[in-house]
């Protein structure tokens, strides 16, 4: 009989569930039963990528974002209490998955409730060092406690330099919990293919920053001479494509064609997520990143890739047009090669 794997992203933005893509499909070349367990967009775009698994609902988070940088921080902070009974609900939530769903092991990406004392339980982060600002050490302190929760920590990134996350991941003192770096998560494969997009918009995140992002873009972008393919990064039941010269715009692409599309592209202009990374360093893209106002960790995550020397970035409110000429300056993503080794990974289970 196969084993059964809890497989759990967090709903913030749809990275968590992307990089989830590729351990579920190895979960299933070697022969496990992945069970996906999230909500809203995360859950939506797994359900279309694997739609003959069996999904779960889990409890929302339902945390809201400010529309300014100032206040981004203070906002999240003001629903701790909230954020940590929504992981309380979520905590008694799979303890039931797990005795209804016969659960052999769990796989939870930054959901900090997605574990069970029953069966072996993976938390993945590529965030070990919480960056929040002023407020970093404890930040910090309050994730090391849920982390310990769990039996294993897999950071999608590598040990030693050259690495994507810098020290986001690295120096940080675990105590009693082994923690692997696995390589970097990616879903997607480079192929050698002729450009035909001067510029792909790639975007993803949160509301209200996510909207505020794809006008600022649609308006800057405006006078572009040349093809921009724009993705807005929204699941929705049906994919939509409008023709607005100079753009392309799609509501959202599945993997096959948003891989297709970024190998075809010169030049994407994205979030500073870290997945959104991973991808663009296995494709071996030139980059240009704004991030999340507020967001610390993307804000540290630009600044760390510009001073590498990698890709160019610049604040949400900061964009025009002649803001990307400085990519000119920059190396890109060179391409990784470097196999995650999955039957190791997976013999913890």
């Amino acid at each position: 009989m196969k084993k059964r794997i809890l497989v759990a992203p967090l709903n913030w933005g749809i990275g968590h569930a992307t990089r989830c893509i590729p351990i579920i499909n190895a979960l299933l070349a070697a022969g496990f039963e992945p069970v996906i367990a999230s909500d809203g967009q995360a859950l939506l775009l797994l359900k279309k990528e694997f739609a003959s698994l069996t999904f779960i609902t889990l409890p929302s988070y339902n945390i809201t974002y400010a529309t300014s940088k100032f206040w981004f921080k203070w906002t999240l902070l003001r629903q701790l209490p909230h954020i940590k009974k929504a992981i309380k609900s979520e905590q008694k939530v799979v303890d039931a998955i797990v005795t209804d769903y016969t659960i052999d092991g769990i796989i939870s990406d930054n959901r900090l409730g997605v574990f069970s004392n029953r069966v072996p339980s993976v938390f993945i982060t590529h965030q070990l060092n919480v960056l929040s600002g002023g407020t970093t050490k404890l930040s910090t302190f309050f994730h090391d406690r849920y982390l310990k929760r769990f039996d294993a920590c897999w950071v999608p990134d590598f040990e030693h330099l050259p690495n994507l996350s810098g020290r986001l991941s690295h120096d940080f003192k675990a105590k009693g919990l082994p923690i692997n770096y696995i390589g970097a998560l990616s879903r997607f494969e480079k192929k050698e293919t002729p450009t035909t997009n001067a510029i792909m918009v790639l975007l993803s995140g949160p509301e209200p920053q996510r909207s505020i992002l794809e006008t600022i873009l649609l308006t800057q972008l405006s006078a572009y001479k040349g093809n921009v393919l724009f993705v807005k990064g929204i699941i929705e039941e049906t994919q939509t494509v409008v023709q607005q010269p100079p753009f392309t715009i799609y509501n959202f692409m599945q993997t096959d064609a948003l891989q297709a599309a970024i190998n075809e592209s010169a030049l994407i202009i994205a979030r500073s997520g870290y997945t959104t990374i991973m991808d663009l360093a296995k494709l071996g893209k030139s980059a240009f990143f704004i991030p999340t106002p507020g967001q610390s960790e993307q804000e540290y995550l630009a600044d760390y890739l510009e001073t590498q020397g990698i890709a160019a970035s610049c604040s949400q409110s900061n964009f025009t047009l002649e803001a990307l000429q400085r990519v000119k300056a920059y190396s890109g993503f060179k391409s990784f090669d470097h196999p995650i080794d999955f039957e190791d990974l997976f013999s913890f289970f």
